[in-house]
Protein backbone atom coordinates (compact mmCIF):
# COMPACT_ATOMS: atom_id res chain seq x y z
CA UNK A 1 0.00 0.00 0.00
CA UNK A 2 1.47 3.45 -0.88
CA UNK A 3 1.72 6.27 1.61
CA UNK A 4 -0.32 8.71 -0.06
CA UNK A 5 0.93 12.52 0.34
CA UNK A 6 0.89 15.42 -1.65
CA UNK A 7 4.26 16.14 -2.50
CA UNK A 8 7.20 14.48 -2.79
CA UNK A 9 10.61 16.13 -2.95
CA UNK A 10 13.41 13.99 -3.90
CA UNK A 11 16.91 14.69 -2.19
CA UNK A 12 17.33 16.31 1.11
CA UNK A 13 20.02 19.55 -0.29
CA UNK A 14 19.23 22.75 -0.90
CA UNK A 15 16.57 23.18 -3.53
CA UNK A 16 14.32 20.73 -2.44
CA UNK A 17 14.63 22.46 1.34
CA UNK A 18 13.22 26.00 -0.72
CA UNK A 19 10.69 24.37 -2.55
CA UNK A 20 9.58 22.77 0.62
CA UNK A 21 9.79 25.87 2.30
CA UNK A 22 7.87 27.95 -0.74
CA UNK A 23 5.03 25.23 -0.52
CA UNK A 24 4.73 25.04 3.13
CA UNK A 25 4.12 29.04 3.27
CA UNK A 26 2.06 28.77 -0.22
CA UNK A 27 -0.54 25.87 1.02
CA UNK A 28 0.21 25.15 4.59
CA UNK A 29 -2.33 22.40 4.69
CA UNK A 30 -0.68 20.25 1.78
CA UNK A 31 1.77 17.30 3.04
CA UNK A 32 5.04 17.11 1.96
CA UNK A 33 7.44 14.02 1.79
CA UNK A 34 11.06 14.57 1.72
CA UNK A 35 13.15 12.01 0.44
CA UNK A 36 17.08 11.46 1.29
CA UNK A 37 19.39 8.67 0.05
CA UNK A 38 21.95 9.80 3.14
CA UNK A 39 21.78 9.63 6.54
CA UNK A 40 21.07 13.42 7.22
CA UNK A 41 20.08 16.16 4.49
CA UNK A 42 22.81 18.24 2.84
CA UNK A 43 25.70 16.10 2.81
CA UNK A 44 26.08 16.06 -0.95
CA UNK A 45 26.51 19.41 -2.87
CA UNK A 46 24.92 21.53 -0.21
CA UNK A 47 27.51 20.88 2.51
CA UNK A 48 29.67 23.54 3.21
CA UNK A 49 32.84 21.95 2.16
CA UNK A 50 31.44 20.65 -0.98
CA UNK A 51 30.96 23.69 -2.88
CA UNK A 52 32.52 27.47 -2.66
CA UNK A 53 30.00 29.09 -0.23
CA UNK A 54 30.15 32.35 -2.77
CA UNK A 55 26.72 33.87 -3.26
CA UNK A 56 26.71 34.26 -6.48
CA UNK A 57 26.15 38.08 -7.10
CA UNK A 58 28.45 38.72 -10.44
CA UNK A 59 30.66 40.75 -8.04
CA UNK A 60 34.07 38.67 -9.27
CA UNK A 61 33.09 35.79 -11.52
CA UNK A 62 34.75 36.59 -14.54
CA UNK A 63 32.84 33.94 -16.83
CA UNK A 64 29.40 36.04 -16.16
CA UNK A 65 30.56 38.75 -18.24
CA UNK A 66 33.34 37.61 -20.63
CA UNK A 67 35.04 40.21 -23.42
CA UNK A 68 33.24 39.58 -26.67
CA UNK A 69 34.54 39.63 -29.89
CA UNK A 70 34.05 43.57 -30.17
CA UNK A 71 36.64 43.79 -27.72
CA UNK A 72 33.60 45.47 -24.91
CA UNK A 73 32.02 43.73 -21.88
CA UNK A 74 28.37 43.33 -21.45
CA UNK A 75 26.87 43.32 -17.98
CA UNK A 76 23.70 41.72 -18.96
CA UNK A 77 24.22 37.96 -17.63
CA UNK A 78 26.12 39.44 -14.55
CA UNK A 79 23.29 42.12 -13.98
CA UNK A 80 20.11 38.87 -14.18
CA UNK A 81 22.60 36.56 -11.99
CA UNK A 82 23.08 39.80 -9.16
CA UNK A 83 19.08 39.90 -9.65
CA UNK A 84 18.63 35.97 -8.85
CA UNK A 85 20.67 36.34 -6.23
CA UNK A 86 18.86 39.45 -4.43
CA UNK A 87 15.87 37.78 -4.53
CA UNK A 88 17.42 34.63 -2.72
CA UNK A 89 18.55 37.38 0.07
CA UNK A 90 15.44 38.94 0.33
CA UNK A 91 13.80 35.23 0.48
CA UNK A 92 15.98 34.42 3.70
CA UNK A 93 15.81 37.61 5.40
CA UNK A 94 12.02 36.79 5.52
CA UNK A 95 12.53 33.73 6.69
CA UNK A 96 14.60 34.99 9.37
CA UNK A 97 12.78 38.36 10.79
CA UNK A 98 9.74 35.67 10.86
CA UNK A 99 11.44 33.15 12.99
CA UNK A 100 11.03 30.52 9.98
CA UNK A 101 15.11 30.09 10.46
CA UNK A 102 16.41 30.10 13.90
CA UNK A 103 19.14 32.38 13.15
CA UNK A 104 21.23 34.27 10.32
CA UNK A 105 24.72 32.19 11.29
CA UNK A 106 24.39 30.50 7.36
CA UNK A 107 25.70 34.13 6.14
CA UNK A 108 28.82 36.28 6.58
CA UNK A 109 29.96 39.17 5.04
CA UNK A 110 33.12 38.23 2.69
CA UNK A 111 34.65 41.01 -0.39
CA UNK A 112 34.33 39.73 -3.09
CA UNK A 113 37.81 40.51 -5.25
CA UNK A 114 38.47 39.84 -9.14
CA UNK A 115 42.20 39.27 -8.96
CA UNK A 116 44.38 38.98 -12.57
CA UNK A 117 47.97 39.19 -13.31
CA UNK A 118 48.64 39.93 -17.35
CA UNK A 119 48.84 43.23 -19.10
CA UNK A 120 45.34 42.16 -21.54
CA UNK A 121 43.49 40.59 -18.37
CA UNK A 122 44.72 43.67 -16.84
CA UNK A 123 43.31 45.69 -19.77
CA UNK A 124 40.08 43.40 -19.81
CA UNK A 125 39.08 44.23 -16.00
CA UNK A 126 39.43 47.86 -16.39
CA UNK A 127 36.64 47.23 -19.13
CA UNK A 128 34.34 45.12 -17.05
CA UNK A 129 34.36 47.61 -14.16
CA UNK A 130 33.64 50.29 -16.93
CA UNK A 131 30.53 48.52 -17.90
CA UNK A 132 29.55 47.32 -14.32
CA UNK A 133 30.36 50.69 -12.20
CA UNK A 134 26.80 52.55 -13.56
CA UNK A 135 24.28 49.68 -12.49
CA UNK A 136 23.12 50.17 -9.53
CA UNK A 137 23.82 46.73 -8.07
CA UNK A 138 27.47 47.18 -8.98
CA UNK A 139 28.27 50.42 -7.90
CA UNK A 140 29.82 50.15 -4.87
CA UNK A 141 32.40 48.26 -7.06
CA UNK A 142 36.09 49.34 -6.70
CA UNK A 143 38.79 48.97 -9.00
CA UNK A 144 42.64 49.22 -8.60
CA UNK A 145 46.34 48.44 -10.79
CA UNK A 146 48.07 49.95 -6.88
CA UNK A 147 49.87 47.53 -5.38
CA UNK A 148 49.42 49.06 -2.20
CA UNK A 149 45.60 49.45 -2.36
CA UNK A 150 45.44 46.05 -3.86
CA UNK A 151 47.25 44.92 -1.01
CA UNK A 152 44.95 46.62 1.72
CA UNK A 153 42.20 44.50 0.29
CA UNK A 154 44.11 41.59 0.29
CA UNK A 155 47.79 41.02 1.29
CA UNK A 156 47.99 37.64 0.74
CA UNK A 157 47.97 38.04 -2.92
CA UNK A 158 50.42 41.06 -3.22
CA UNK A 159 53.21 40.26 -0.71
CA UNK A 160 55.74 38.90 -2.29
CA UNK A 161 55.03 38.89 -5.63
CA UNK A 162 57.09 39.92 -8.86
CA UNK A 163 56.70 43.70 -8.65
CA UNK A 164 57.25 44.03 -12.71
CA UNK A 165 54.33 41.55 -12.91
CA UNK A 166 50.98 43.33 -14.06
CA UNK A 167 48.34 43.48 -11.58
CA UNK A 168 44.55 44.57 -11.18
CA UNK A 169 42.14 43.70 -8.97
CA UNK A 170 38.37 45.39 -8.04
CA UNK A 171 36.64 44.76 -4.84
CA UNK A 172 33.55 44.53 -3.62
CA UNK A 173 33.09 45.06 0.39
CA UNK A 174 29.37 43.80 0.17
CA UNK A 175 30.46 40.52 -1.07
CA UNK A 176 29.25 37.58 0.92
CA UNK A 177 30.27 33.76 2.22
CA UNK A 178 27.07 31.51 2.44
CA UNK A 179 27.37 27.98 4.34
CA UNK A 180 24.38 26.28 2.26
CA UNK A 181 24.79 22.92 4.61
CA UNK A 182 23.90 25.29 8.00
CA UNK A 183 21.10 27.11 5.52
CA UNK A 184 19.36 23.77 4.61
CA UNK A 185 19.51 22.27 7.66
CA UNK A 186 17.55 25.57 9.22
CA UNK A 187 14.83 25.29 6.76
CA UNK A 188 14.74 21.67 6.92
CA UNK A 189 14.12 21.89 10.42
CA UNK A 190 11.67 24.23 10.23
CA UNK A 191 9.91 22.13 7.88
CA UNK A 192 9.99 19.25 9.81
CA UNK A 193 8.36 21.10 13.22
CA UNK A 194 5.66 22.34 10.71
CA UNK A 195 4.64 18.19 9.57
CA UNK A 196 7.27 17.71 6.85
CA UNK A 197 7.82 14.25 6.40
CA UNK A 198 11.53 12.97 6.14
CA UNK A 199 12.82 10.19 5.12
CA UNK A 200 16.59 9.80 5.45
CA UNK A 201 18.56 6.59 4.27
CA UNK A 202 16.20 5.83 1.37
CA UNK A 203 16.67 5.09 -2.42
CA UNK A 204 14.17 5.77 -4.79
CA UNK A 205 14.43 2.45 -6.93
CA UNK A 206 11.87 3.55 -9.33
CA UNK A 207 9.00 6.25 -10.65
CA UNK A 208 5.83 5.28 -12.14
CA UNK A 209 2.76 6.85 -13.21
CA UNK A 210 -0.67 5.99 -12.75
CA UNK A 211 -3.83 5.53 -14.99
CA UNK A 212 -5.31 8.54 -12.87
CA UNK A 213 -1.95 10.76 -13.37
CA UNK A 214 -0.66 9.70 -9.80
CA UNK A 215 2.99 9.65 -9.41
CA UNK A 216 4.02 6.09 -7.78
CA UNK A 217 7.67 6.45 -5.86
CA UNK A 218 9.02 3.09 -5.19
CA UNK A 219 11.76 3.61 -2.46
CA UNK A 220 13.96 1.07 -0.72
CA UNK A 221 16.42 1.56 2.37
CA UNK A 222 19.55 1.70 1.69
CA UNK A 223 20.87 -0.35 4.10
CA UNK A 224 18.40 -3.31 3.36
CA UNK A 225 16.37 -2.94 -0.28
CA UNK A 226 13.92 -5.52 1.55
CA UNK A 227 12.64 -2.93 3.23
CA UNK A 228 10.22 -0.88 0.80
CA UNK A 229 8.18 2.20 1.16
CA UNK A 230 6.16 3.56 -1.44
CA UNK A 231 4.40 6.90 -1.92
CA UNK A 232 1.56 8.32 -4.33
CA UNK A 233 1.61 11.77 -5.01
CA UNK A 234 0.13 14.25 -7.21
CA UNK A 235 3.56 16.37 -7.55
CA UNK A 236 7.02 15.11 -7.57
CA UNK A 237 10.18 17.32 -7.74
CA UNK A 238 13.54 15.80 -8.61
CA UNK A 239 16.23 17.83 -6.67
CA UNK A 240 18.82 15.55 -5.80
CA UNK A 241 21.53 17.33 -7.50
CA UNK A 242 23.95 14.74 -10.00
CA UNK A 243 21.24 12.52 -8.83
CA UNK A 244 18.10 13.87 -10.86
CA UNK A 245 19.17 12.54 -13.98
CA UNK A 246 18.77 9.06 -13.65
CA UNK A 247 15.61 9.64 -11.59
CA UNK A 248 14.27 11.68 -14.78
CA UNK A 249 15.26 9.17 -17.29
CA UNK A 250 12.98 6.84 -14.64
CA UNK A 251 10.18 8.81 -14.80
CA UNK A 252 10.12 8.61 -18.69
CA UNK A 253 8.01 12.16 -19.16
CA UNK A 254 8.74 12.91 -23.11
CA UNK A 255 10.71 16.67 -21.72
CA UNK A 256 13.10 14.63 -20.35
CA UNK A 257 14.23 12.66 -23.22
CA UNK A 258 17.74 13.62 -25.01
CA UNK A 259 18.65 14.57 -21.82
CA UNK A 260 22.39 13.48 -20.60
CA UNK A 261 24.95 14.44 -17.87
CA UNK A 262 28.84 14.67 -17.45
CA UNK A 263 29.98 14.76 -13.75
CA UNK A 264 33.33 16.75 -13.53
CA UNK A 265 35.06 16.34 -9.48
CA UNK A 266 35.72 19.27 -7.76
CA UNK A 267 39.10 19.08 -5.69
CA UNK A 268 40.27 21.86 -3.14
CA UNK A 269 43.57 22.97 -1.01
CA UNK A 270 42.47 23.26 2.53
CA UNK A 271 43.81 25.55 5.05
CA UNK A 272 43.27 25.11 8.90
CA UNK A 273 45.96 27.35 10.39
CA UNK A 274 43.83 30.12 11.98
CA UNK A 275 46.72 32.39 11.91
CA UNK A 276 46.95 31.97 8.16
CA UNK A 277 43.45 32.40 7.98
CA UNK A 278 43.05 35.90 9.80
CA UNK A 279 45.41 37.37 7.11
CA UNK A 280 42.46 37.49 4.42
CA UNK A 281 38.95 38.09 4.42
CA UNK A 282 38.30 37.76 0.93
CA UNK A 283 36.88 35.66 -2.22
CA UNK A 284 39.21 36.39 -4.78
CA UNK A 285 38.51 34.94 -8.23
CA UNK A 286 40.61 35.01 -11.49
CA UNK A 287 40.62 33.71 -15.03
CA UNK A 288 39.37 30.34 -15.82
CA UNK A 289 42.05 28.07 -17.87
CA UNK A 290 41.56 27.60 -21.47
CA UNK A 291 38.59 25.42 -21.93
CA UNK A 292 37.73 25.07 -18.28
CA UNK A 293 34.33 24.53 -17.04
CA UNK A 294 33.15 27.52 -14.87
CA UNK A 295 32.95 25.81 -11.67
CA UNK A 296 36.91 25.26 -12.11
CA UNK A 297 37.58 29.55 -12.06
CA UNK A 298 40.68 29.77 -9.27
CA UNK A 299 39.48 31.35 -6.45
CA UNK A 300 41.36 31.59 -2.98
CA UNK A 301 38.29 32.09 -0.66
CA UNK A 302 38.09 32.66 3.11
CA UNK A 303 35.04 30.45 4.40
CA UNK A 304 33.14 30.78 7.45
CA UNK A 305 31.75 27.26 9.07
CA UNK A 306 30.60 26.07 11.85
CA UNK A 307 32.17 29.30 13.54
CA UNK A 308 35.50 28.73 12.69
CA UNK A 309 37.46 30.52 9.85
CA UNK A 310 39.84 28.92 7.22
CA UNK A 311 40.91 29.24 3.74
CA UNK A 312 40.57 26.96 0.72
CA UNK A 313 41.76 27.27 -3.29
CA UNK A 314 40.78 25.67 -5.86
CA UNK A 315 39.15 24.15 -7.64
CA UNK A 316 41.25 21.52 -9.24
CA UNK A 317 39.13 19.57 -11.87
CA UNK A 318 38.87 15.92 -11.69
CA UNK A 319 36.46 12.83 -13.25
CA UNK A 320 35.00 10.72 -11.61
CA UNK A 321 31.81 8.53 -13.11
CA UNK A 322 29.32 8.38 -10.47
CA UNK A 323 26.82 11.39 -10.34
CA UNK A 324 27.23 11.97 -6.93
CA UNK A 325 30.06 12.03 -4.31
CA UNK A 326 28.48 9.01 -2.41
CA UNK A 327 27.33 8.08 -6.17
CA UNK A 328 27.92 4.73 -7.84
CA UNK A 329 30.41 4.33 -10.33
CA UNK A 330 27.86 3.25 -12.50
CA UNK A 331 26.10 6.69 -13.11
CA UNK A 332 27.86 7.47 -16.22
CA UNK A 333 27.33 4.69 -18.06
CA UNK A 334 24.17 3.73 -17.13
CA UNK A 335 22.86 6.90 -17.79
CA UNK A 336 23.57 6.39 -21.74
CA UNK A 337 20.58 6.04 -23.27
CA UNK A 338 19.66 5.81 -26.73
CA UNK A 339 17.60 8.96 -27.01
CA UNK A 340 20.50 10.83 -25.58
CA UNK A 341 24.30 8.96 -27.30
CA UNK A 342 24.36 10.98 -30.01
CA UNK A 343 23.71 14.76 -28.10
CA UNK A 344 25.99 13.17 -25.70
CA UNK A 345 28.94 12.41 -28.59
CA UNK A 346 28.49 15.25 -30.54
CA UNK A 347 28.78 17.70 -27.53
CA UNK A 348 32.10 15.93 -26.48
CA UNK A 349 33.53 16.52 -29.98
CA UNK A 350 32.10 20.14 -29.49
CA UNK A 351 33.78 20.09 -26.37
CA UNK A 352 37.75 18.93 -26.75
CA UNK A 353 39.00 21.89 -24.81
CA UNK A 354 37.41 21.00 -21.84
CA UNK A 355 38.65 16.90 -22.36
CA UNK A 356 42.13 18.16 -23.03
CA UNK A 357 41.91 20.84 -19.58
CA UNK A 358 40.58 17.52 -17.44
CA UNK A 359 43.29 15.14 -18.64
CA UNK A 360 45.80 17.79 -17.65
CA UNK A 361 44.09 18.45 -14.54
CA UNK A 362 43.75 14.57 -13.81
CA UNK A 363 47.76 14.47 -14.10
CA UNK A 364 48.74 17.20 -11.47
CA UNK A 365 51.10 16.25 -9.21
CA UNK A 366 50.82 18.19 -5.93
CA UNK A 367 53.28 20.34 -6.98
CA UNK A 368 52.07 21.54 -10.31
CA UNK A 369 48.81 22.12 -7.61
CA UNK A 370 50.47 24.31 -5.17
CA UNK A 371 52.08 26.37 -8.04
CA UNK A 372 48.80 27.16 -9.20
CA UNK A 373 48.30 28.69 -5.20
CA UNK A 374 51.52 30.68 -5.95
CA UNK A 375 49.92 32.52 -8.50
CA UNK A 376 47.34 33.66 -5.79
CA UNK A 377 48.83 33.68 -3.08
CA UNK A 378 53.01 33.47 -3.52
CA UNK A 379 53.72 33.18 0.10
CA UNK A 380 52.00 30.14 0.51
CA UNK A 381 53.29 27.60 3.06
CA UNK A 382 52.67 23.72 1.18
CA UNK A 383 52.67 22.39 5.20
CA UNK A 384 49.50 24.39 5.65
CA UNK A 385 47.35 22.83 2.72
CA UNK A 386 45.54 19.82 2.28
CA UNK A 387 44.16 18.11 -0.85
CA UNK A 388 40.36 17.72 -0.13
CA UNK A 389 37.81 16.10 -2.30
CA UNK A 390 34.64 18.58 -2.49
CA UNK A 391 31.43 17.80 -4.47
CA UNK A 392 30.53 15.95 -7.55
CA UNK A 393 28.48 18.51 -10.40
CA UNK A 394 26.49 16.88 -13.30
CA UNK A 395 27.07 19.22 -16.37
CA UNK A 396 23.97 19.37 -18.70
CA UNK A 397 24.30 17.94 -22.53
CA UNK A 398 20.67 18.42 -24.43
CA UNK A 399 19.83 17.89 -27.86
CA UNK A 400 20.50 20.58 -30.66
CA UNK A 401 18.30 20.86 -33.61
CA UNK A 402 21.97 22.54 -35.25
CA UNK A 403 24.43 20.71 -33.50
CA UNK A 404 23.12 17.90 -32.36
CA UNK A 405 24.00 18.35 -28.85
CA UNK A 406 25.23 21.25 -26.48
CA UNK A 407 27.19 21.25 -23.03
CA UNK A 408 25.09 23.60 -20.89
CA UNK A 409 27.72 24.73 -17.34
CA UNK A 410 24.43 26.89 -16.10
CA UNK A 411 21.35 24.95 -14.46
CA UNK A 412 18.40 23.19 -16.62
CA UNK A 413 14.55 23.18 -15.18
CA UNK A 414 12.58 20.06 -16.57
CA UNK A 415 9.31 19.81 -16.36
CA UNK A 416 6.14 17.95 -17.43
CA UNK A 417 4.21 19.80 -19.44
CA UNK A 418 1.17 19.50 -17.20
CA UNK A 419 3.37 19.99 -14.13
CA UNK A 420 2.81 16.93 -11.79
CA UNK A 421 6.94 16.16 -12.48
CA UNK A 422 9.75 18.86 -12.57
CA UNK A 423 13.59 18.19 -12.08
CA UNK A 424 16.44 20.36 -11.61
CA UNK A 425 19.91 19.48 -13.70
CA UNK A 426 23.44 21.58 -13.65
CA UNK A 427 25.19 22.95 -11.49
CA UNK A 428 26.59 26.66 -11.11
CA UNK A 429 25.21 29.13 -9.92
CA UNK A 430 23.22 26.59 -8.29
CA UNK A 431 22.95 27.37 -4.28
CA UNK A 432 23.13 31.07 -4.88
CA UNK A 433 19.89 30.91 -6.86
CA UNK A 434 17.92 28.67 -5.56
CA UNK A 435 14.72 30.84 -4.39
CA UNK A 436 14.25 32.48 -8.00
CA UNK A 437 14.85 28.79 -9.64
CA UNK A 438 12.12 27.47 -7.21
CA UNK A 439 9.94 30.42 -7.50
CA UNK A 440 10.23 29.66 -11.25
CA UNK A 441 9.40 26.16 -10.66
CA UNK A 442 6.08 26.80 -8.74
CA UNK A 443 4.72 29.02 -11.30
CA UNK A 444 5.88 26.80 -14.23
CA UNK A 445 4.17 23.45 -12.50
CA UNK A 446 0.97 25.31 -10.93
CA UNK A 447 -0.12 28.33 -12.89
CA UNK A 448 -3.70 27.82 -11.86
CA UNK A 449 -2.19 28.84 -7.98
CA UNK A 450 0.35 31.66 -9.46
CA UNK A 451 -2.47 34.34 -8.72
CA UNK A 452 -3.46 33.41 -6.00
CA UNK A 453 0.13 32.67 -4.52
CA UNK A 454 1.52 36.22 -5.62
CA UNK A 455 0.25 37.77 -2.12
CA UNK A 456 2.49 35.60 -0.10
CA UNK A 457 5.10 35.88 -2.89
CA UNK A 458 5.15 39.38 -2.11
CA UNK A 459 5.72 39.34 1.76
CA UNK A 460 8.29 36.84 1.58
CA UNK A 461 10.14 38.60 -1.55
CA UNK A 462 9.31 42.17 -1.23
CA UNK A 463 10.85 43.23 -4.60
CA UNK A 464 9.10 40.25 -6.39
CA UNK A 465 8.47 40.58 -10.14
CA UNK A 466 11.15 43.80 -9.99
CA UNK A 467 14.42 44.62 -11.11
CA UNK A 468 16.38 46.11 -8.49
CA UNK A 469 18.87 47.61 -10.60
CA UNK A 470 16.42 49.59 -12.88
CA UNK A 471 14.60 50.94 -9.35
CA UNK A 472 17.63 52.68 -7.59
CA UNK A 473 15.39 53.97 -4.99
CA UNK A 474 14.10 50.21 -4.13
CA UNK A 475 17.10 48.62 -4.51
CA UNK A 476 18.48 51.18 -1.94
CA UNK A 477 15.51 50.34 0.48
CA UNK A 478 15.55 46.39 -0.17
CA UNK A 479 19.46 45.44 0.37
CA UNK A 480 19.23 47.67 3.00
CA UNK A 481 16.97 45.93 5.08
CA UNK A 482 17.53 42.51 3.70
CA UNK A 483 21.23 43.07 4.79
CA UNK A 484 20.34 44.61 8.55
CA UNK A 485 18.41 41.54 9.15
CA UNK A 486 20.93 39.12 7.42
CA UNK A 487 23.63 41.02 9.74
CA UNK A 488 26.01 41.38 6.60
CA UNK A 489 27.34 44.66 5.24
CA UNK A 490 25.92 47.17 2.46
Amino acid sequence: MADATDVVLVGGGIMSATLGVLLKELEPDWEITIIERLGDVALESSDALNNAGTGHSALCELNYAPRGSDGKVDPARALGIAEQFQISRQFWASLVKEGRLADNSFINTVPHMSLVMTADHCDYLQKRYDAFKPQKLFEKMEFSTDRSKIREWAPLTVDGRDEAQPLAATYSAEGTDVDFGNLTRQMIHYLTQNGVKLQTNRHVEDITREADGAWVVKTVATADPAQQLTFRSRFVFLGAGGGALPLLQKSGIPEGKGYGGFPVSGLFLHNKNEATAQQHNAKVYGQASVGAPPMSVPHLDTRNIGGKRFLMFGPYAGFKPNFLKQGSLMDLPTSIHFDNLYPMLRAGLDNMPLTKYLLGELRKTKDERIASLLEYYPQANPDEWELITAGQRVQVIKKDNQKGGVLQFGTELVAHADGSLAALLGASPGASTSVPLMIKLVNQCFPDRAERWSGRLKELVPAYGVKLNDNPALAEEILSSTAEVLGIYH
